[in-house]
């Protein structure tokens, strides 16, 4: 069809390479706090007022959606009798091609009884904001729900918002199952090409407005539908990225921010994917002393006993059904289980149960990239999309090829899979990125880091912090992604800052 060949033909046209260079590493100063840390109330030089917390005057309709999304939780949702709302909004597409017009549809969840907001925004690639915003109202401090009504926000692309299903799901196993070992990367660059071929196809004018710039514009819509005169709000991951760019369009609007991991603003692609590489391996390290402790199954040898599994299914890959267990799929799958602190015990009986020949086990934990299910879009699409949109940089297959092996050598678990990601924006049109403003002035926002954070390692998160004007750092000395509800310790540093406008000292750290 004409549409179809010139979509193709622009898919080639806008294809480009760029490269950056890597920021300077600092570390703040570290003060070793308990769970009893001290605290200070007077926010750091140059920074603005902690803004009053205000009433919600929400315009939006709520339904209940406590079956629904107990569904979407599945085996994981957590105990209790949290209820939950939903609601939807509609906000402005706003692609490129045709600025301010089109719509979008959001969907927002609400749990908590408290009369102010706080939004809860995730990564583009991981559980949806209204999934995370249950997951933690069961594991927060009482205080914070008796204050605050959470507002979980699926951002644009993701959950149950207007999706982005647009990757066929062949070319979703095909890029999921590529070994990370393979010196070919044919294979691979043929999923990704087809991958990025029928988003162009699908979205169409649609494709450019998936990022976190416009999702930072959403946030607004959201703030003015409930009614907020600041917006109070928790990013987890990447969705701090989303807050810092709302911090630097909407500065007067700032409210109490909570990053809970965020990607390094002074990086660039290789650089950043490097540093997800080495702290892949540090989670991995601690998951495999957390198995000693535990005297779990897999025992003390986990690095060993994996890439032997590896190896045997280099040799012989085990049938899965929509995704087969692979070396590319095995990685995978233990990436998204060591970002899951509570699932490490289960990731590692999954490992046992792969050396055994079942592979059912450990392809749960990458089945959700990959499949649609339990009212659940596949994770891999808007994470794919998302990610591809916010950068220029498309690193050329012959480097990535020099860069996997060198990689391979210095991150011998994830090094190759971490280099092969690159390859994943290659054909992907490279967006007209609009000039980001810099986050001149804002309240204090609390920056939580976690020591063995394989998607948002604590080096860039610190960096993130110190690019705002008053970022004051409480760091986990745990493993996964994320500190809040996992740490007490941070838990009870966020409550006393998002209720009581009270400030941790800079630098506190968490014990694990």
């Amino acid at each position: 069809m004409p549409r179809r060949r010139h979509a193709a033909l622009l898919l080639v046209a806008l294809s480009a390479l760029a490269a950056c260079s890597a920021g300077p590493s600092s570390r703040p100063v570290i003060a070793v706090h308990g769970d009893g840390a001290q605290t200070q109330t007077q926010a750091p030089a140059g920074a603005r007022d902690i803004p009053p917390l205000g009433a919600m005057k929400s315009n939006l309709t709520w339904s209940q959606c406590t079956e629904s999304t107990r569904l979407r939780m599945g085996a994981t949702a957590p105990a209790g009798d949290q209820s939950y709302e939903c609601a939807r909004l509609v906000v402005r597409l706003d692609a490129p091609s045709r600025p301010g017009r089109g719509n979008l549809g959001l969907s927002l969840l609400k749990v908590g009884t408290g009369g102010s907001a706080l939004v809860v925004v995730g990564d583009a690639g991981g559980e949806p904001g209204t999934v995370k915003a249950a997951r933690l109202a069961a594991s927060l401090p009482p205080a914070l729900l008796s204050t605050f009504s959470l507002i979980g926000v699926d951002r644009r692309g993701t959950g149950k918002s207007d999706g982005v299903q647009c990757v066929p799901e062949v070319a979703r196993a095909g890029i999921v199952e590529a070994d990370p070992a393979d010196p070919s990367q044919e294979d691979l660059l043929a999923a990704v090409g087809r991958a990025s071929q029928e988003c162009v196809l699908d979205l169409e004018n649609r494709l450019p407005a998936v990022d976190s710039w416009r999702a930072a514009a959403d946030l607004e819509a959201v703030r003015e539908a409930l009614g907020a005169d600041h917006l109070n709000a928790i990013g987890v991951g990447d969705g701090s990225k989303v807050l810092t760019l709302y911090a630097g369009r909407f500065p007067d609007r700032v409210g109490r921010l909570v990053f809970d991991g965020a990607p390094d603003p002074t990086m660039d692609v290789p650089s950043a994917a490097e540093a997800r590489a080495a702290a892949a391996e540090d989670a991995f390290e601690a998951f495999q002393k957390d198995c000693v402790v535990r005297g779990c199954a897999l025992g003390a040898d986990a690095t060993r006993r994996f890439t032997e599994l590896l190896s045997a299914l280099r040799d012989r890959p085990l049938r899965g059904g929509e995704v087969d267990l692979t070396p590319g799929a095995a990685v995978s799958a233990v990436l998204a289980g060591l970002a899951d602190r509570p699932r490490w015990p289960a990731l590692a009986d999954a490992v046992v149960a792969a050396e055994t020949g079942n592979a059912g086990p450990l392809l749960e934990f990458v089945r959700p990239q990959v499949v649609d299910r339990d009212e659940n879009p596949a994770l891999f699409d808007a994470g794919f999309v998302t990610a591809c949109n916010d950068t220029t940089t498309r690193v050329p297959p012959e480097r990535v090829a020099g860069i996997a092996e060198d990689w391979r050598g210095r991150h011998p678990l994830f090094g190759g899979w971490f280099a092969r990601r690159m390859l994943l924006c290659g054909p992907f049109p490279v967006p007209p990125l609009p000039e980001t403003p810099k986050v001149g002035s804002a309240p204090p926002v609390l920056v939580l880091t976690t020591a063995a954070d394989p998607v948002t390692p604590r080096s860039g998160t610190e960096r993130a912090a110190q690019a705002l004007p008053a970022g004051v750092v409480v760091g986990w000395q745990g493993g996964g992604h994320g500190a809040l509800g996992q740490s007490s310790c941070a838990a009870t540093a966020a409550r006393e800052f998002l209720v009581d406008a009270v400030l941790p000292t800079n630098g506190t750290v968490c014990p694990p």
